[in-house]
């Protein structure tokens, strides 16, 4: 057993799409047309056989009503480790990215938050060197 899709609810499936490839830099892996939606995947440039984010777009009542209670409330609906959180902070600040605030220490490991303008808060961490 392993994990292989990983679902991300998002208001507006081409935005996020946009969001998620041109600003974050992930690749998009499936695209397939269903109906109103569409299947629409996107991985890590790094690891492109790797895990694949399911831009889920958001039209369960229950679903809206728990995306919208957790961006009110600030907790990240997902979390993306990188190696430098500083330097990705710096880099997507310079592309118009909305973070909480600037790169904390949270007891070792290094996060930041940002808006991924799809309804949700997404955390960045960075592992201490002797992990990561």
């Amino acid at each position: 057993m392993k994990i292989q899709l990983s679902s991300l609810l998002v208001r507006d499936q081409q935005k996020a799409l946009t969001f998620y490839t041109e600003t974050l830099g992930f690749v998009m892996k499936t695209d397939i047309p269903m109906g109103e939606h569409r299947w629409l995947t996107v991985v890590s440039a790094e690891a492109p056989g790797g895990v694949e984010l399911v831009l889920e777009p958001n039209q369960n009542p229950a679903a809206k009503t728990y995306q919208e209670a957790l961006f009110e409330q600030g907790i990240p609906l997902t979390a993306f480790e990188v190696v430098d959180v500083s330097a990705e902070y710096l880099r997507l600040k310079s592309l118009g990215v909305s973070f909480r605030g600037e790169p904390a220490d949270a007891g070792g490991v290094t996060l930041a938050i940002l808006d991924d303008t799809c309804g949700n808060w997404i955390q960045l961490y960075q592992l201490p060197e002797s992990e990561g």
